[in-house]
């Protein structure tokens, strides 16, 4: 019960945070490169905050008890240090926290405001610790590795590493609907997190689809516009244009692009969206079979179809609109990491 009880108090701490905001929120620009709109977009509806008492002990159930964490955090999805400092304490009575050094923000301001002295930050190369103590990492796959590759013996170390989402709209689906939900999922984080979707397979009319979905990206952008992007990400999207150009069609709006072409592509991250026309939701096993490892959530507009129980069996499964707002009842990263 007491686990449940601290899991509790850095809910209360991270709802502090929202409460109090706009002291946060420039900073929180600077660090993540997002807009303020965007800052403040994820702090409202993507933070989880809301967790139920049964998400709560269902993480907990899930938990494999140890007697220190170490996490080691990545700059992706600034809001995501919240879970990884929940899953922390729900395992160990005493967790340590290395920031992102390009997004440390977020997770600082999360630990002062908790304030707890059996969850502290941790200096770059520090508190990793052995003899049965556990790093959780966040980040690159080339980042895990190396972290398993100078973990000290005795240590188990859980890998979250780089992932996408992916959409699948069917025959029955409304198409206005189906647009303005995937819209959503995509605008936050400016699509750099490990469960946005980057590729809608569309059953019905997918030019159509395409159509409505760079309607509903661009009204939001007028809300929530994107925030900066690397020159990578930029050079990334100018590919990701010129090659859909010459496959099938683009729509290009100031700060996105929708492609739609039958080869399958996987843009960058920066609110840019892939859709390919499919036959049927029978031919997605065969089509998803190269990408099955990296997919880790699937939006769905029908919410249970026949075709579900084919799909990776580790994605988090959801309906549009809330593929980026999973509840905190374990990891976001449902994909197996062997310690």
């Amino acid at each position: 019960m007491s686990r449940l009880a601290d899991l509790r108090r850095i809910l209360d701490a991270a709802r502090g945070l929202v409460e109090r905001r706009a002291a946060l929120i420039p900073e929180l620009v600077q660090s993540t490169g997002l807009s303020p709109e965007g800052v403040e977009h994820a702090l409202l509806h993507h933070l989880e905050t809301d967790a139920t008492e049964d998400d709560l002990r269902t993480l907990l159930a899930g938990t494999v008890e140890a007697p220190h964490v170490h996490v080691i955090l990545s700059a992706n999805v600034f809001v995501a240090a919240l879970r990884a400092i929940v899953l922390a304490r729900a395992a160990a009575p005493t967790v340590t926290v290395r920031p992102s050094s390009r997004d440390p923000a977020f997770a600082l301001a999360l630990l002062r405001e908790l304030a707890d002295p059996a969850i502290t930050p941790s200096a770059p190369g520090g508190g990793q610790g052995g003899g049965g103590a556990e790093i959780h990492v966040y980040g690159r796959d080339e980042t895990i590795a190396q972290v398993r590759a100078s973990a000290p013996p005795g240590t188990i170390v859980r890998g979250h590493g780089a992932g996408i989402g992916v959409a699948v709209i069917t025959e029955s689906a409304d198409l206005d609907a189906a647009a303005e939900a995937l819209a959503d999922d995509v605008i936050a984080f400016d699509q750099r997190g490990c469960l946005s979707p980057r590729i809608a397979f569309v059953v019905a009319n997918a030019a159509a689809f395409a159509e409505k979905l760079h309607a509903a990206i661009t009204a939001r952008e007028l809300r929530v516009p994107r925030g900066e992007l690397s020159s990578s990400e930029r050079a990334d999207a100018q590919r990701y244009a010129d090659t859909v150009r010459f496959a099938g069609t683009l729509h290009a709006g100031r700060a996105h692009l929708v492609g739609v072409a039958e080869p399958l592509l996987v843009p960058p991250s920066g609110r840019h969206l892939h859709v390919m026309p499919i036959e049927a939701t029978a031919a997605l096993p065969v089509i998803l079979a190269p990408l099955a490892r990296s997919i880790v959530a699937i939006g769905l507009t029908d919410p249970a179809p026949p075709i579900v129980s084919s799909l990776p069996g580790h994605a988090r499964i959801s309906a549009l609109g809330r593929m980026q707002r999973p509840p905190l009842d374990g990891p976001v990263d449902r994909r197996p990491s062997t310690p």
